[in-house]
């Protein structure tokens, strides 16, 4: 089990970490269904692309002549070529985000990676927790981001994550990042166990994350040796799940967890019974893991004494 102190301090952590977002959003819509939602700013800056917006309070929706999935994704590159442009996006991926209504259904356009947040599009992820069982208990390995990636630099992460690319599914976009970011060969990541999803909503300084992350658990062999190939990590450890777990309880200094992968890993660890449930903080990270896709006040978190 892990100590109630440092559950605690988990909490306390990500509560502030996965905030949900609040304020004043505006819905972009395609047929009166809302794809993205933008915060006022950000609205506002979608105004100056008249051609290719219609903007008002209740809402943003394409102008009439720009009516079809393609037309829609013709458009958008233009305008996210130009927020790029104009420094209003992270870091170009040249790689495209399906805009759905539900996972998997034909898309209403594809847009850019980078200028996912800045329209709070809904996006996808694969997170690999990779385990390794021992006589002294089962570890994890933790990966270190890249200082040179354009989200988390040089922070500490799940040993295999990554989005859901347009065309793609999930066991194909856990397969290829498995082998990218830790060398996992294909047959060996087809092994991971899909074990749920959690979620996030959540202003950043690029705009919205909505996203639903796709967990899996991956059994290594205890001589396995993790090896980046895209030059995305700069590192990794084996660790203890309880150093692991303390980990995630910190805020700040050099082995900090992106919030996207604490909450994979605390969805582990709930899992595998390591959190008391009778503990005044479980119930509370219970609800951080699947709160509301939406912005607004989110989930009431139930008293920690």
């Amino acid at each position: 089990m892990i100590a109630a102190d440092i559950v605690a301090a988990i909490r306390a952590r990500l509560a502030r970490a996965l905030a949900p977002a609040a304020g004043n959003y505006t819905p972009l819509r395609v047929a009166d269904e809302p794809v993205g939602w933008l915060d006022a700013a950000r609205a506002a800056r979608l105004a100056q692309f008249s051609d290719v917006f219609d903007v008002r309070p209740g809402g943003i929706r394409f102008v009439a002549a720009i009516a079809s999935a393609a037309a829609r994704t013709d458009a958008l590159h233009r305008v996210a070529t130009a927020l790029a442009a104009a420094g209003a996006l992270s870091a170009w991926r040249n790689e495209l985000y399906a805009v759905a209504p539900a996972f998997g259904a034909a898309p209403s356009f594809l847009l850019e990676r980078a200028a996912a947040r800045f329209f709070g599009i809904r996006t996808w992820a694969v997170h690999v927790n990779g385990l390794v069982e021992t006589a002294a208990g089962t570890r994890m390995w933790i990966a270190r981001r890249s200082p040179d990636k354009a989200i988390d630099p040089g922070l500490l992460d799940n040993l295999v994550g990554g989005g859901v690319p347009a065309g793609a599914d999930v066991r194909g976009t856990a397969v290829k990042e498995a082998w990218e970011e830790a060398g996992i060969p294909a047959p060996l990541a087809q092994r991971a166990a899909a074990t749920g999803a959690v979620h996030i909503c959540r202003a950043q300084p690029d705009g919205l994350q909505r996203e639903t992350i796709f967990v899996h658990d991956l059994s290594l062999p205890a001589d396995f040796r993790p090896e980046g190939q895209d030059g995305e990590v700069a590192g990794f450890r084996l660790l203890p799940l309880g150093d692991a777990a303390r980990l995630v309880a910190q805020a700040d200094g050099p082995d900090v967890v992106t919030a996207d992968a604490s909450l994979v890993i605390v969805d582990c660890l709930m899992r595998r019974g390591l959190f008391a449930p009778d503990l005044p903080d479980y119930l509370a990270l219970e609800a951080l893991r699947h709160p509301p896709l939406l912005p607004g006040p989110g989930p009431r978190m139930p008293p920690t004494g």
